[in-house]
């Protein structure tokens, strides 16, 4: 009953667990779904289909295909670079809250 009462109180936080969970979202979920947003426009939309076959077949007949490797190579990198910035950002916001408990914790000592 105590912890409830802490709950309402703001005693104790949930950010933390809401932090993990956004993380999640956000790491997996965004990726995961923009991926499946461009694939139901693309096939929704006839003249997003054919925008994109018309581009694709431009950029295939004017680029190397190690241009277009290093394209996908320096995708590839700068996803990389973003999940890794995404992850430092909850760790700190995490780390905060453990900062926070733990001041908590010696103000009432």
């Amino acid at each position: 009953m105590q912890g409830f009462i802490d709950y309402l109180t703001f005693r104790s936080v949930i950010s933390p667990h809401v932090l993990l969970a956004c993380y999640y979202i956000g790491a997996l979920g965004v990726p995961v779904g923009s991926w499946f947003f461009a694939r139901r426009i693309k096939n929704k939309y006839l003249v997003v289909s054919d925008i994109y076959e018309s581009s694709k077949t431009i950029i295939f007949s004017i680029t190397k295909t190690k241009d277009r490797m290093l394209f996908y190579v320096l995708f590839a990198m700068l996803f990389f670079c973003m999940e890794i910035i995404w992850r430092m950002v909850f760790e700190f916001l995490i780390a905060y809250f453990q900062m926070r408990d733990v001041l908590l914790e010696l103000a009432t000592h």
